[in-house]
């Protein structure tokens, strides 16, 4: 499946954006070419001018803004991230951003029987619902590099073809996403790394004093990578010897917490690897991108990138082949997981 840009995409023959991109039902992502941007993930972030929450705001913007930005700088501010991005009238700090692209992909002409596993590749999109009361009606908003399950093709609310996708919390519940807005993952993304190393030769350390993750095979480093657990004192991610328990490629996450300030509920959840029966697992992150210091609900907060990276590596190993179709899942007693301070 290419993967193309708004500029590409503008260009095909057949597809144009009145006919696929930009109906009444769909954030019109027109403003911007294919620069960097982000999009604000919690609501409000203030643009300062300068790099420093001690200057002047000069600005705010609401959760979904999605914003152009002109550099990356360095900047050290006691408590807090020390990434910012010069934006239109000053500087955001990155902690509650998320770097996003917009791409537009080739639609499929069919689904396998066998489902495909897919992420959204546009800052956010509304997935809708039908039934025969109320008609179409917007569900779960979704963002960029979350996972999503499609099972097929059909009439979205716009008349044009939408995928049909599975909800993971529950399968009996699909919604219709716009087929330009998924890009089907290939199987090969998914495959197994150093499957020849025997589960017991793996093995993965979070520090909580460090907020790092560490991969080792035959007690040598082979990966590591800041992370974000648990708040302290609040959803304190349990300290002790655990394993891998089931992996989910996509898992919808929520909390009915009054002290949550992040995205309720999240939906496509990526990569995620749990590791206790209570429900705290290691998994892909997209409401927020201040790895290295405690943000969770428990949970060990990962990049999405090296949270797939980490879901190929362990044990159960979960290629596409190995994941259960109806369950959506893979279980079994796998990697070892210590967690200590």
């Amino acid at each position: 499946m290419k993967n193309i840009s708004r500029r590409d995409f503008l260009k095909l023959g057949g597809l144009t954006l009145a006919s696929l991109a930009f109906t009444s039902f769909l954030p019109e992502f027109t403003g911007f070419e294919d620069g960097d941007l982000v999009r604000v993930a919690k609501d409000p972030v203030s643009v300062y001018k300068e790099p420093t929450d001690k200057s002047l705001i000069v600005n705010t913007w609401p959760r979904d803004s999605i914003v152009h930005i002109y550099d990356t700088v360095q900047a050290v501010t006691p408590g807090n991230n020390p990434h910012w991005y010069r934006v239109y009238g000053g500087f955001m700090n990155a902690a509650r951003l998320q770097k996003v692209r917009i791409h537009y992909n080739v639609p499929l002409s069919s689904v396998p029987a066998t489902k495909l596993l897919s992420e959204l590749t546009v800052p956010f999109t509304m997935a809708y619902r039908y039934n025969q009361w109320d008609g179409w009606f917007p569900t779960n908003r979704l963002y960029y590099s979350s996972t999503q399950w499609i099972t097929g093709i059909d009439t979205g609310p716009d008349g044009k073809a939408w995928y049909v996708v599975q909800d993971e919390g529950d399968k009996n519940m699909f919604y219709y996403v716009p087929t330009v807005q998924l890009r089907p993952i290939a199987p090969a993304e998914m495959t197994p790394l150093s499957p020849e190393v025997p589960m017991g030769q793996k093995r993965i350390d979070v520090n909580l004093t460090t907020q790092t993750l560490t991969c080792f095979e035959y007690d040598r480093t082979v990966f590591t990578t800041q992370v974000s657990s648990g708040v302290t004192g609040l959803y304190d991610t349990p300290a002790g010897h655990f394993n891998i328990q089931v992996k989910l490629p996509a898992r919808n996450m929520s909390t009915t917490s009054p002290f949550a300030d992040d995205v309720i509920p999240l939906v496509g959840v990526p990569w995620t690897s749990f590791f206790t029966d209570k429900g705290h697992a290691l998994h892909g992150t997209y409401w927020h991108d201040n790895f290295g210091v405690p943000m969770s609900h428990g949970c060990v907060n990962m990049r999405n990138e090296d949270a797939l990276w980490l879901f190929r590596w362990s044990v159960p190993t979960a290629g596409f082949e190995n994941i259960n179709t109806q369950t959506l899942d893979v279980k079994g007693y796998g990697t070892t997981v210590d967690v200590h301070y």
